[in-house]
């Protein structure tokens, strides 16, 4: 089962794990051999000042990238609690929807099923706008702080510690080409002011439900930005927003894109770690499995509120692939907010694969092959999306770097005479 919970965790496109593998496995290490390559073409010596650049940069921002953002988040909430407030209480449960959830009816449901879980709803509830202001810093200060880092402090870091080793590689070069010219590769600062922002109680519920991969999307953009804006000349602010623009793009929408095609091809969309389960299968050949008899949101709830069930695959699962959450008793927490679309998707999709495997002659075949090609299926995603951005991407804007600058170098290291004149 480790293959396949391997497979299941990098298949997962609204997690971390996919973005783990193809930035620091396998598009960074790619991009710096292939940012060498690209450089000493025209000299071996900014090739090697290049290369460092983007070992520097790539693996810094994944760390803070990766890390940052959860520290962040982790610490505020440490300080939330502070206050008396829990911040697993979902901001969506104000808006309630009639018979099904919201604060009021989780209140009531659960005071004595969740007596704990309903004391934090009512704090909250009580201190609404505390902790709407509680949350809102929460987000603005684990995307904010990490866009500061990677945006705008490591490239200036970055900058001043090429520059003195490129001070010494254009000196070498002075005296073998008898050089007087002295070069300077970096601008004054430039500052700007952002306008106000104004923040809702709809914002901050929005911003307060990102997942972690949400937020790595805004901090990305954000870090996209601040590099543009401190880029050292002008033809490198075109390199960066050609590469940032395919980066966000391959990282956060194509392979959503390409999970959606590749499901399509196959007919295949529950994950390889609920096909490798023998109880699932055994339980579908049998009759056994239970479901909610049908996607309606009270149904589903009701399925999940029944103690009874809380033992079932569908629970199970569920509650593995972020559908529901369950408090350690085996009650739904009443703090969490159910995403009724989602959670009767879920439902549909194992009854559609149940009944497709009941209608086929080979009950075991068919269930091995599913999981054969959902499993081909990640894998392939994977490899694609990893190709699109760590040899495409980088191809294209080398392309797009000689269309511009007339030069393979990169354009914030290139010696001035080989930087074509681009008006604005």
């Amino acid at each position: 089962m480790t293959i396949t919970n391997i497979i299941s965790a990098i298949g997962n496109n609204s997690s971390v794990y996919p973005l783990i593998v193809r930035d620091c496995g396998i598009e960074v290490p790619t991009k710096i051999i292939l940012t060498y390559d690209q450089n000493k073409k025209e000299s071996k010596g900014i090739a090697y000042l290049a290369a460092r650049e983007r070992f520097l940069d790539e693996y810094a921002t994944s760390a803070v990238w990766l890390g940052g953002i959860p520290l962040v988040g982790w610490l505020v909430d440490k300080y939330i609690k502070t206050k008396g407030l829990n911040p697993k209480v979902n901001l969506k449960l104000f808006k309630e929807e009639a018979g099904i959830q919201g604060i009021d009816y989780n209140i009531n449901k659960f005071k004595n099923s969740a007596p704990e879980a309903v004391k934090d709803l009512l704090k909250v509830k009580e201190n609404k706008k505390l902790y709407e202001k509680l949350l809102a810093g929460k987000f603005i200060a684990s995307t904010t702080i990490p866009i500061l880092f990677m945006g705008f402090i490591l490239p200036k870091l970055i900058f001043a510690s090429s520059a003195k080793k490129i001070e010494k590689l254009r000196s070498k070069e002075a005296e073998k080409k008898n050089y007087v010219q002295q070069i300077s590769f970096l601008q004054k600062d430039k500052f700007y002011k952002s306008k106000d922002i104004n923040f809702t109680g709809s914002w901050i519920t929005k911003a307060a439900n990102f997942s972690a991969q949400d937020k790595m999307a805004v901090t990305d953009g954000g870090y996209a930005a601040g590099r543009i804006i401190t880029a050292r000349n002008k033809n490198e602010r075109y390199d960066l927003t050609f590469k940032m623009a395919g980066m966000m793009f391959l990282n956060f929408v194509a392979p959503k894109w390409i999970e959606k095609g590749l499901n399509r091809i196959t007919g295949v969309e529950l994950d390889p770690l609920i096909l490798a389960d023998k109880e699932f299968a055994k339980q579908i050949k049998e009759g056994t499995l239970k479901l909610p008899a049908n996607n309606s949101p009270v149904e589903l709830l009701e399925f999940v509120d029944n103690i009874e069930n809380k033992d079932t695959l569908f629970i199970k699962y569920a509650k593995k692939f972020g559908k529901i959450k369950m408090l350690d008793s085996g009650i739904r927490d009443p703090r969490e907010y159910v995403d009724i679309k989602k959670l009767g998707k879920f439902r549909n999709d194992i009854e559609n694969f149940a009944s497709n495997a009941l209608k086929n002659s080979d009950f075991s075949g068919f269930v091995k092959k599913a999981r054969v090609a959902k499993s081909a299926n990640i894998i392939t995603n994977v490899a694609l999306s990893s190709f699109l951005l760590a040899y495409i991407l980088p191809k294209a804007q080398f392309a797009f770097r000689k269309l511009i600058t007339g030069s393979d170098l990169e354009p914030g290291l290139a010696p001035a005479e080989k930087i074509v004149d681009n008006k604005e």
